[in-house]
């Protein structure tokens, strides 16, 4: 399973990326607009993110109609090859999404609230469909059990489509997206740092630790 990070921070991406474990990167205008700062523009930090990062960065547009779509999604494939369109799902989305696949531009479809619209997102030839587990646990369904159904469905069709889970608020989250056979996960930092941490491997390497003292009154390491 793929680890994308969902932010717009240089800093963020760079230490994900240092650790191994960042393959990609999804980002919005709400979260590029808080590292707008310096006189940087919105297309200075997608940029910088395209160079830095190893797989696709996921760029929304903001126009809903289809003319506006396809000018803005243009715009956003020219900033790099691993550059990726997120589009709405919409009807206006969907026509966009298929006349995109037709010019070999990938696209990211977000915004997907249950397993239909995924369905219709990769018949249209989206590249990812993005199911928003978080923001459906919001509203007190199992987020969850939307990405059980996609994957059941691609799976029953042999549907090549990536599923992208996002909105993922916690580490449990990801886990049961990883069980379930999810293709690529997409979260904020705060949840990346989380996910190597157990406080067992603290106190087991506390132990260690002090019992080497033992051994190497000094610290030092003999070997």
């Amino acid at each position: 399973m793929k680890i994308f990070l969902d932010t717009a921070s240089v800093k963020e991406i760079q230490d994900g990326v240092d650790l191994g474990l960042v393959d990609g990167v999804t980002t919005n205008p709400t979260l590029a607009a808080k590292e707008a700062k310096g006189g940087k523009t919105f297309s200075d930090i997608v940029k910088e993110i395209i160079k830095i990062t190893p797989g696709p960065v996921s760029v929304e547009v903001v126009a809903t109609d289809l003319d506006g779509m396809l000018k803005q999604a243009g715009r956003i494939s020219q900033l790099g090859s691993n550059a990726v369109v997120k589009i709405p799902m919409t009807t206006e989305g969907l026509k966009a999404i298929k006349i995109l696949k037709e010019k070999r531009v990938a696209v990211n479809c977000t915004l997907i609230f249950n397993s239909l619209q995924a369905l219709f997102a990769a018949k249209a030839g989206a590249e990812f469909v993005s199911p928003f587990v978080g923001r459906l646990d919001d509203i007190g369904q199992d987020g969850m059990q939307i990405i059980e159904e996609i994957r059941a469905i691609f799976n029953n069709y042999k549907i090549q489509t990536n599923i992208l889970v996002a909105s993922i608020r916690n580490p449990v989250h990801v886990l049961r997206a990883a069980v379930i056979g999810a293709d690529v996960v997409t979260m904020p930092y705060d949840v990346l740092m989380k996910l190597p941490h157990h406080p067992k491997t603290d106190e087991g390497l506390a132990r260690f630790l002090e019992d080497w003292k033992k051994v190497s009154p000094d610290g030092s390491f003999p070997l």
